[in-house]
C-alpha cells in the first residue's frame, strides 16, 4: 500500500512527513516581495535537472509557483523521500516545498533479475580471488599438520605420551582455523568471518554444558597421565572397587577384581576418589581377633599369642608382631593378633590363615579356653505351684523332675598338620593381567608410563 508524505512549510501546524525530516520555516524577513520574472521556471527546470541524475528521484515531478515548490510522482524509500524535500527547499528562491511524492511499493521483476545476475557476474569474478584464498587456507592448514607429525619431538618435550598427542591436535587446531580466518579476510568476508567466530562461540559453549561430563573425564585423564597414580598390575581399590590395574586408557581405568572379571572405572571417578595401593609398599599388616574366656589371664594370652606370631617364619621381626587386648565381650575377651608379611615372599592372605590357625591352636594348647558365646534365660514365676495337700480334692500331685543331666564333655578334634611355611605368592590375577597385557598390544593405548615416578 503506497503512503504518501506531505509536508507545508506554509502552515506552521501541519505534520511533516513520516521518517523524513520537517522542513524549516522561513525566518521573519527572508522572503522577497518581489519576484524576479521567470524565476519559478528556472527553479523548476534545475530540480528537474537535478533530480533526472539522481537514480533514486528520477521519476520525481517539480512544479513552482511563486516560489512554492510541489513535488510529485514516486520514489523508493523513506529516505529518497525526504532527501528530495531537502534538495528542493536549499534552492534559492524557493519559498517552501509541499512533498507529495509517494513511495514506490512495486516490485521490477527485471530489476530483481538483472541484480541477480550482477551478483552472479560479480561472484564468477571473484572465483580466482577465492581458488587463491582456498589454498592459502589448505598450505597454512599443511604446516599446521606437519608440524604435528613431529611425534617425536612432542613426546621429548612433553612428560607424557597422552600430552604430546593433546599438543599435536592443538596445532592442527589452530593452524586450521587460522588458514580459514585469513582466507575469509583475503576475499572481504569480514562480516561473514566474525558471524562464523560468534557462532562457533556460542556453539562452543552450548557444547561445554552438554558435554560436560566428557570434557570432565577428558581433563581428568590428562591429569592421571601426568601424575601416574599407579603402575600397571598393582593391587589398589579405587572407590570400593578392587583390583589389579590392567591399563590407563584416554577414558577409564581398566581393573581386573580378584574374581578375575574387567572393571572399568571413568577417569573422571578415579581422579577424584581415595585410591589404595597395596602394591607399593612390599610390608603389609594383617589382622585377626580370637576371644578367650573371661575367667582366663588376658595377659598371659596375649603374651603367648604374641610370642606364636613371633615363631611363624613368614612374619617379619620388625615390624614386630603385636597382640592387643581390645574389649571385653559378652562372654569373652577379645584380643586382635597384629603381624607384619613381606609380599614379596609371603602371600597376605596365605599368611593370614595360617596366622589364624596357629594362634588359636596355641592359646588351646595352653589351656585357654575360646568359648562360644552364652546367653542366660532367666523365667519368671508366674504361677503358684499346687500345694500337695489339695492331691486328696481330686487333683494331681506334680511330678518331680529329674535332675539334668552332667554334660558330657565333648572331644577334642585332633590338630590338623599344617604346613606353616607354604605361604608363597600365588597370584593368579597378576598372570592373567600380564597375559592380557602381552597379548592385546594394540587394543586400546596405555597411558601408564613405567619411565616416570608413581606419585
Amino acid at each position: 500500500m503506497p503512503a504518501s508524505a506531505h509536508a507545508s512549510a506554509l502552515l506552521p501546524e501541519a505534520a511533516p512527513a513520516e521518517g523524513a525530516p520537517a522542513t524549516p520555516a522561513p525566518t521573519a524577513g527572508s522572503i522577497e516581495i518581489d519576484q524576479a520574472a521567470g524565476q519559478d521556471e528556472r527553479i523548476a527546470a534545475r530540480l528537474s535537472d537535478i533530480f533526472a541524475n539522481v537514480p533514486s528521484l528520477s521519476q520525481v515531478e517539480v512544479s513552482v509557483r511563486q516560489g512554492v515548490v510541489t513535488l510529485t510522482g514516486t520514489a523508493p524509500d523513506d529516505a529518497a523521500l525526504a532527501r528530495a524535500e531537502a534538495i528542493a527547499g536549499g534552492v534559492e528562491g524557493v519559498a517552501t516545498v509541499e512533498n507529495d511524492i509517494e513511495r514506490d511499493v512495486s516490485v521490477d521483476i527485471g530489476e530483481g533479475i538483472g541484480g541477480l545476475g550482477d551478483r552472479i557476474e560479480q561472484i564468477t569474478r571473484m572465483l580466482p580471488l577465492v581458488g587463491l584464498a582456498l589454498l592459502v587456507a589448505l598450505a597454512i592448514s599443511a604446516i599446521g599438520y606437519l608440524l604435528a607429525s613431529f611425534t617425536g619431538l612432542w613426546r621429548r618435550v612433553a612428560t607424557n605420551t597422552f600430552l604430546a598427542e593433546l599438543i599435536a591436535s592443538a596445532l592442527r587446531f589452530v593452524f586450521v582455523i587460522a588458514g580459514v580466518v585469513i582466507a575469509l579476510d583475503m576475499i572481504g568476508a569480514g562480516a561473514l568471518m566474525g558471524a562464523v567466530l560468534g557462532g562457533a562461540g556460542v556453539i562452543g559453549i552450548a557444547l561445554g554444558f552438554a558435554m560436560r561430563d566428557t570434557v570432565e573425564n577428558y581433563v581428568a585423564s590428562l591429569m592421571l597421565s601426568l601424575r601416574q597414580p599407579f603402575r600397571a598390575n598393582d593391587h589398589v581399590v579405587i572407590d570400593q572397587h578392587e583390583g589389579r590395574v590392567i591399563r590407563l586408557t584416554s577414558r577409564a581405568t581398566v581393573l581386573m577384581t580378584l574374581e578375575g572379571n574387567h572393571l572399568r572405572i571413568p577417569n573422571s571417578t578415579v581422579f577424584k576418589a581415595v585410591i589404595v595401593n597395596y602394591t607399593r609398599n612390599p610390608q603389609r599388616r594383617f589382622d585377626f581377633e580370637l576371644g578367650v574366656d573371661a575367667d582366663d589371664d588376658a595377659e598371659a594370652a596375649r603374651q603367648l599369642g604374641r610370642d606364636t606370631l613371633a615363631s611363624l617364619d613368614f612374619v617379619l621381626d620388625d615390624p614386630a608382631p603385636e597382640v592387643r587386648i581390645d574389649r571385653v565381650g559378652d562372654s569373652n575377651v577379645v584380643l586382635v593378633f597384629l603381624g607384619w608379611i613381606d609380599q614379596r615372599e609371603a602371600d597376605f592372605f596365605k599368611a593370614r590363615s595360617r596366622a589364624i590357625a596357629a594362634s588359636k591352636r596355641a592359646l588351646e594348647d595352653g589351656g585357654f579356653a575360646l568359648p562360644e558365646p552364652i546367653y542366660r534365660l532367666r523365667f519368671d514365676q508366674r504361677t503358684v505351684p499346687l500345694p500337695f495337700e489339695n492331691v486328696g480334692e481330686g487333683r494331681a500331685a506334680p511330678a518331680p523332675s529329674a535332675p539334668p543331666a552332667p554334660p558330657r564333655p565333648s572331644p577334642a578334634p585332633a590338630p590338623v598338620a599344617t604346613d606353616a611355611q607354604d605361604v608363597a605368592p600365588e597370584d593368579e590375577i597378576a598372570k592373567m593381567v600380564d597375559e592380557e597385557r602381552a597379548n592385546t598390544p594394540g587394543q586400546e593405548k596405555d597411558l601408564l608410563d613405567s619411565g616416570r615416578p608413581v606419585e
